[in-house]
């Protein structure tokens, strides 16, 4: 039975799958792989923190990792977290429009576009790409925050999503920002190196055809400059990546990119579980 619980567990020789667990205090994986195999020993534990926990947790399964618990989202949860993300109202509509629209599950999540924003802030970015801007919540919630000079290019090809996005960038006052460009983002971005901006962008986002990530992220590469962020979402597209048994054209394509990045010295990356995953480059 579980006595006390620290960052580990106090345990009284209980038995786990046939196996007698000694009476090791403040236990760990790690401790416990000393007695049984590490397989057993991360099982014990991750059944122990399910109970102690009303959100459902985990732990990595390579014990090298020790014993640290990630929280998992449930529903309540990520209702806590929406209560606790600051959306202004001409956003709030575009989502509640949005929801009610085919393929409204292609738009960022509030807490997403939340980072997007204090993301272009801490830059202090003036000149911003999006790739892929669907109705226009998350290129909104940038331009509201980009200074009264700044600009930022939208690509879409879908031109009824645009005259969505289009209607709110009106409402909101920040039309003068936002350059939308109606077609194939691949050739906007091929157009705008053309035109000799390359390095001259701060920040991209990049929420588009996942089996073209690798040809939009070197485009962007030469658009951003040195110190600029580009950043990726839905890099864990909805867990498959991590199933070897997944291998559909998207699924290798995502899966492919994010080892790509793994070996690209050209930016430092973070993976961030928000959303369906998204990953922050920096260019070096």
């Amino acid at each position: 039975m579980v006595l006390s619980y620290t960052n580990s567990f106090a345990l009284f020789q209980p038995k786990f799958n046939g196996h007698s667990i000694p009476s090791i205090y403040h236990t760990d994986v790690l401790s416990l792989t000393r007695h049984v195999s590490s397989a057993t020993a991360l099982s014990f534990c991750q059944l122990q923190a399910s109970k102690l926990h009303d959100s459902p947790v985990t732990v990595a399964s390579d014990v090298r990792y020790g014993s640290k618990q990630i929280i998992s989202v449930d529903s309540p949860l990520y209702d806590y977290i929406l209560t606790n993300v600051r959306e202004p109202k001409i956003l709030r509509e575009l989502r509640e429009e949005t929801a009610t629209m085919r393929g409204s599950q292609m738009q960022v999540s509030p807490d997403q576009a939340q980072l997007l924003a204090m993301l272009v802030q801490i830059l202090g970015a003036e000149r911003c790409i999006e790739v892929g801007t669907y109705t226009g919540y998350s290129s909104l919630a940038v331009a509201l925050v980009l200074p009264e000079g700044g600009h930022l290019v939208a690509c879409e090809r879908d031109g009824k999503v645009i005259e969505v996005a289009k209607r709110y960038y009106d409402r909101a006052g920040v039309s003068h920002k936002v350059d939308v460009r109606h077609g194939l983002a691949a050739d906007t971005l091929k157009s705008l190196i053309q035109n000799g901006e390359s390095c001259r962008y701060d920040f991209a986002f990049v929420d588009a055809e996942k089996k073209m990530y690798q040809e939009y992220f070197e485009l962007l590469l030469q658009l951003v400059r040195v110190g600029g962020l580009i950043v990726v979402d839905n890099v864990l597209w909805h867990g498959r990546v991590s199933d070897p048994l997944v291998n559909d054209s998207k699924t290798l394509s995502i899966r492919n990119f994010n080892e790509n990045l793994m070996k690209d010295n050209r930016v430092d990356i973070s993976m961030v579980p928000i959303g369906d995953g998204m990953t922050i480059c920096r260019k070096r």
